[in-house]
């Protein structure tokens, strides 16, 4: 009889304890959708509405100030935009950008990383001024070389003391882009360095003790330790200084304005200057499309590309 007083003495205490474990369970549920919320709603504000609105008005004639409510056009927009010849043109300078940028800028970051990473005087100094860029807002990054590529401002004072003359960076179709691309690599190689770094302290120090005692030389080291190691940082890198160089607009709008000739136009920087400046609602909502399906496809390539295949196996 005592037996079986303590089995249901056991059998309750384990009930109450599983209806116990319920409440927890609930509770703690309830907690994280509450802490998740904010973020949740800022999402959806910010992020899903403004896709969906620009999915929407994609195929309307909506302009941002109209007494008049936007029609439906069907495709209109997007056979105009790729009758455009300032789009290809702007789409050439982004590609082009980012095939110039994403290779130089990582393989800058990579150097500079692999440098800092050594045991040196001063290297604490060396990683404050690299990344200072990173932090200083970019307008004012802008509108400081945008002072520096005057005809009779610093970069061509310097070069005229070496017998160079230098030519009109900003002004001249030739050297516009090439000026943007230069201040650019400047601007962001400190962030990506950082990242480099992060993933250079990850490899453990044994593996280059081992290679070391092989009669591994520095470069073999680094292509058959360091490089290897860094696989999944060298992925997120390249992708992201893809995704970067495929938005080009803040130097653009402040150095340039699309200029001269077109030269330096993006496709955001078109897109912008058709929604704000000319009111094409619409007409920008395509040009955002587009832009939105290239970098998607570019980053998909990418990925496929970069993938571990001994993962995928």
């Amino acid at each position: 009889m005592s037996a079986a007083v303590v089995a249901a003495a056991r059998a309750t205490a384990s009930s109450r304890s599983g209806h116990s474990l319920k409440k927890t369970d609930k509770h703690s549920h309830r907690t994280a959708l509450l802490m998740l919320l904010p973020a949740g709603v800022l999402m959806i504000t910010f992020l899903l509405i403004p896709i969906g609105l620009t999915f929407v008005l994609a195929f309307t004639n909506a302009r941002l100030i109209s007494p008049e409510p936007a029609k439906f056009i069907g495709v209109g927009n997007f056979t105009r935009l790729f009758e455009n010849a300032t789009f290809w043109k702007s789409l050439g300078n982004t590609v082009l950008f980012a095939v110039v940028i994403v290779p130089i800028q990582s393989a800058v970051a990579l150097a500079l990383a692999v440098l800092i990473n050594t045991r040196m005087r001063g290297v604490n100094f060396f990683r404050t001024v690299y990344f200072l860029p990173v932090v200083t807002s970019m307008v004012v990054v802008s509108m400081l070389w945008m002072f520096m590529y005057q005809p009779n401002g610093l970069i061509n004072a310097l070069l005229a003391k070496v017998g160079i003359q230098g030519p009109d960076w900003l002004g001249d179709p030739h050297w516009a882009l090439l000026a943007l691309i230069l201040m650019s690599i400047w601007q962001a190689c400190g962030f990506h360095m950082v990242i480099w770094l992060s993933g250079l302290q990850t490899i453990p120090g044994e593996l280059y003790e081992a290679a070391s005692l092989d009669g591994a030389s520095r470069w073999q080291q680094f292509a058959y330790v360091t490089w290897p190691g860094l696989r999944q940082t060298a992925i997120f890198i390249l992708i992201t200084i893809t995704i970067a160089a495929f938005s080009l607009f803040t130097q653009v709008n402040i150095m340039t304005q699309g200029g001269p000739l077109d030269s330096t136009s993006t496709v955001v920087f078109m897109a912008v200057r058709t929604g704000f400046q000319q009111q094409q609602t619409g007409y920008a909502s395509a040009i955002s499309l587009v832009f939105f399906v290239i970098v998607l496809a570019v980053s998909l390539i990418q990925r496929y590309l970069t993938r571990d295949k001994e993962a995928g196996r």
